[in-house]
């Protein structure tokens, strides 16, 4: 990470910092009833800390491009998966605090005998925990995307509607205008995040649609999808960047995927995607016909050279369809000229499994790219490497100034955290690594 760019992360995070803790300094200012006690003015600091996360968990996700371009929309997307823990975490502290503190102050459990704003908070407690439990377990509970985003929303927006109805029965917290003023200005902030991602994007998107231009096999049931701008000029991206891509339907409709784009970001005519069989959706990929009607939400992250201009070369490590951000990578260097020395892992279980194999082994052939295949599985004979991508491996084939070099690392999340532990064994500066994360959706 750049200066400016460590720069920009910091003032983001001072941003989030602040939108979360303002309400506490706020509603402790001006006279306070006496004889609460320490842990029920804790739990009510709890409540409001949690609340105001719950609502910023919304701004994590609208994908503003300034805001996440230091750190990347993946690393975006796993802070916001970890800080819905936490401010559940937070939200049971509040209610565990009264229940054994001050059990008289929540009333009766029953809906229909206790207080509209107490019944509120418990709702918004449960929905939040339900929100939580099928993110942390949609495989588990088999949740196609599409249905766990459209039960996501549904089930957030109506957990943090609840908590501000129950924010408004906070007595004596919100009884001068100014502070009222202030969890009113947070609704009509969130409120308007809403309106952001659920209707101004999309309609942006539909004004400015894509078509399909050809669907093409890239072997180990990866497809790879050419699109052309429909009437407009298309788009620029970072060589590593990806984008949100609705493909058959409606940008207003919750079927968009997150796709590596997989060309040279040197070409204007298309862009293309590599997607790999592993869902609903990409299975059906193949069957798109030139014409179809597509939609793009991009570009994103921050997994990219063009961040490094001044780095004297690279390393990439890439497992399956990881590849596909590393192979625009590539082809870019090739078409800008960039003859910067580069060294690709490429793991597959087995070799008939490998896309775009052929084109790697031109690639290498005629350009700077130094490629290692390593195969899981390998059949007799094999001439390359065997087994995962460890320590010794990358010992045995990185250059002798390996420390001053950039490394990209994508792939399943297994590979990624080994590779990273290697790399930091050999002595490469954390700085120096950077990684997709392969299932952060």
């Amino acid at each position: 990470m750049t200066l400016r760019h460590a720069a920009q992360a910091g003032l983001w995070l001072a941003v989030y910092v602040t939108l979360v803790t303002a309400p506490l300094f706020v509603l402790l200012l001006g006279p306070m009833p006496r004889g609460r006690g320490f842990w029920w003015e804790f739990s009510m600091a709890l409540g409001f800390a949690a609340t105001a996360m719950m609502g910023i968990q919304f701004a994590l996700t609208a994908r503003f491009r300034r805001a996440s371009a230091p750190f990347g929309v993946d690393i975006l997307y796993s802070f916001h998966r970890h800080l819905g823990i936490l401010a559940v975490g937070i939200v049971v502290a509040h209610y565990g605090i009264l229940r054994i503190g001050s059990p008289a102050a929540l009333g009766p459990l029953d809906p229909l005998r206790a207080p509209p704003h107490l019944t509120a908070g418990r709702l918004s407690l449960l929905l939040f925990a339900a929100v939580l439990v099928t993110s942390l377990w949609r495989k588990r509970l088999r949740l196609e995307y599409e249905r766990w985003r459209l039960i996501h929303l549904a089930l957030s927006t109506a957990a943090l509607g609840l908590a501000l109805v129950h924010v408004e029965g906070g007595g004596y917290y919100l009884r001068t205008p100014w502070k009222r003023a202030l969890w009113t200005a947070y609704g009509v902030f969130w409120l308007l995040l809403i309106v952001h991602v659920r209707v101004l994007k999309p309609w942006r998107m539909l004004r400015r649609p894509y078509r399909v231009a050809s669907v093409r096999p890239e072997g180990g049931d990866t497809w790879t999808v050419a699109l052309q701008p429909d009437g407009h000029p298309g788009l620029r991206f970072q060589p590593g960047q990806f984008a949100w891509v609705t493909l058959r339907g409606s940008p207003f409709l919750f079927r968009e995927h997150p796709f590596s784009f997989s060309s040279s970001a040197e070409r204007t005519d298309s862009i293309e995607f590599s997607i790999k069989e592993l869902g609903d959706l990409t299975r059906t990929v193949k069957d798109l016909r030139p014409g179809t009607p597509a939609y793009v939400d991009g570009p994103y992250g921050a997994f990219s050279i063009d961040r490094h201009p001044e780095a004297p070369g690279f390393v990439f490590v890439a497992g399956g369809v990881g590849v596909a951000p590393v192979l625009s990578i590539v082809r870019t260097m090739r078409d800008r000229g960039d003859r910067r020395p580069a060294l690709l892992f490429y793991g597959t279980r087995r070799s008939d499994e490998a896309p775009f194999a052929a084109e790697l082994d031109a690639l290498a052939a005629t350009t700077g790219l130094r490629l290692v295949r390593v195969v899981e599985e390998a059949p007799a004979g094999w001439p390359g490497e065997t087994g995962l991508v460890d320590l010794t491996m990358l010992d045995r084939h990185l250059p002798p100034d390996r420390t001053r070099l950039e490394y990209f690392v994508c792939g399943p999340n297994a590979m990624r955290k080994a590779v990273e532990r290697a790399l930091v064994a050999l002595g490469v500066p954390l700085t120096a690594i950077h990684v997709e994360l392969f299932e952060w959706v």
